[in-house]
């Protein structure tokens, strides 16, 4: 079984790197500077043992890969890239070929189904940095994340068993869960923050804002009737096992470093934007995730610096 990891970043380039470590045939899928510096200098891994280079194949996009049998695509890359990842995939991968979506969101897998026949989505619980080409940082240690996986839409099978022992393998934790999306949509409750802690200084009002994003995203799912996974259950699951490897925190979380590394798109369309696409489906309000989706989309458009917006100034143009 050969993983080709589509999207290098902070999940993806960390996964790889220790699938790589592990003994697993890896190939990475990057592209721009992070490309060229892999290609020239190897993957730089960071984490709670130190700094190593990681000397494992890479490759600008799937027609550049000889497709073999055994095969299994780790689909790593942020949800507003899912379906140019899929053109890409779907003109050079067999149909048959597994593609598990190691993505937050809950979208990707549904929009994966339609090109490829065996779909997984995957609970990430991995917290992991990318901010300089040819770097990426595990934040966790010794375990550097959790990995849950299932079949899409439900259900597992062997492959789903085969891709949780790798994971184990290359030192995650990972169990084959037959009701993922419920374990993806309690991440989702998670992730309807990561756009106001990419754009919102860290002062009077910030934990608010993240609270009341939350809160509205739970009524919006209970009233679309769709399960997820509550704090608790979710905080159960992760227990003592995330444990931080340095001292230093982290600027901020996916978006945040999205906004960091001046990308131009972050992807709040797809998590804040999922909660707002449900509550207009149900003719329900849902004015924080709203002001959350359009304050980031503005922040990457306009690369402007992450967490430089003063809370009341984000309150002030809520339900604008």
């Amino acid at each position: 079984m050969r993983m080709i990891v589509y999207g290098a970043g902070a999940v993806g380039g960390v996964l790889g790197a220790y699938l790589h470590l592990s003994g697993r045939p890896v190939v990475l899928i990057a592209r721009g500077e992070h490309l060229a510096a892999i290609r020239e200098h190897g993957l730089t891994l960071q984490d709670g043992t130190g700094s190593r280079t990681v000397d494992v194949p890479v490759a600008a996009g799937p027609a550049e890969i000889a497709w073999q049998d055994g095969d299994v695509v780790l689909l790593a890359v942020k949800g507003e890239d899912t379906e140019a990842a899929l053109r890409e995939l779907a003109a050079c991968a067999p149909a048959t070929t597994p593609v598990v979506c190691l993505q937050n969101g809950v979208d990707n897998e549904r929009r994966a189904l339609r090109a490829f026949e065996h779909v997984y989505g995957v609970c990430v619980m991995s917290p992991t940095s990318h901010l300089t080409p040819g770097v990426v940082r595990a934040d966790c240690h010794p375990v550097p994340g959790l990995l849950d996986i299932g079949r899409f839409p439900s259900g597992t099978d062997t492959t789903a068993e085969l891709i949780a022992a790798a994971f184990r393998a290359a030192g995650y934790g990972s169990e084959p869960r037959s009701d993922i999306m419920r374990w993806k949509y309690g991440k989702l409750l998670r992730s309807v923050g990561n756009a106001v802690d990419a754009v919102c200084e860290r002062g009077d009002g910030f934990g608010e804002i993240a609270a009341q994003a939350r809160a509205e995203a739970v009524a919006v799912l209970d009233a679309a009737g769709i399960a997820y996974t509550p704090k608790d259950e979710d905080d159960a699951r992760r227990a003592d096992i995330l444990k931080p490897a340095f001292t230093d925190a982290r600027g901020g979380g996916s978006s945040w470093q999205s906004l960091a590394r001046g990308t131009g798109h972050i992807e709040a369309d797809q998590l804040s934007g999922e909660i707002v696409l449900l509550a207009r489906l149900q003719c329900l309000p849902a004015p924080y995730n709203e002001n959350a989706r359009r304050w980031a989309n503005r922040f990457a458009r306009e690369g402007r610096a992450p967490a430089s917006l003063a809370p009341a100034d984000w309150l002030a143009t809520l339900g604008g």
